[in-house]
């Protein structure tokens, strides 16, 4: 039998078209990224991304996630199958991540 492979962390970094886009999305854009909310969220249940969500920064809004992955193979895969990366819409960095903890988040 084999050992479990020990997972790896990755930050990844969606960036968005412009630094308004949050604010001025077409409706063809906003389509998007109700697709890519959607798969993001398949991968959470999946238990693939450990957190989420848009970061509001002052010099333009971006995507963050934490991933826990096998390996950057599988990161590259899920990430170049986002619909928007697929669409040509957003693009993303990623850097590998030592994760010192993690809690479970308690949405209101």
């Amino acid at each position: 039998m084999a050992s479990a492979m020990r997972k790896q962390n990755y930050f990844v970094n969606l960036i968005p078209p412009r630094p308004t886009f949050p604010f001025d999305m077409t409706s063809e854009e906003r389509a998007l990224m109700m697709e890519h909310a959607k798969y993001t969220h398949e991968k959470f249940a999946a238990g693939k991304v450990l957190v989420f969500g848009p970061v509001m920064a002052r010099e333009g809004a971006f995507g963050m996630a934490v991933f826990e992955v096998a390996d950057e193979t599988e990161l590259r895969a899920i990430i170049e199958n986002d619909p928007t990366v697929r669409a040509g819409l957003n693009k993303f960095e990623f850097h590998p991540m030592k994760l010192g903890a993690a809690q479970a988040s308690h949405p209101d």
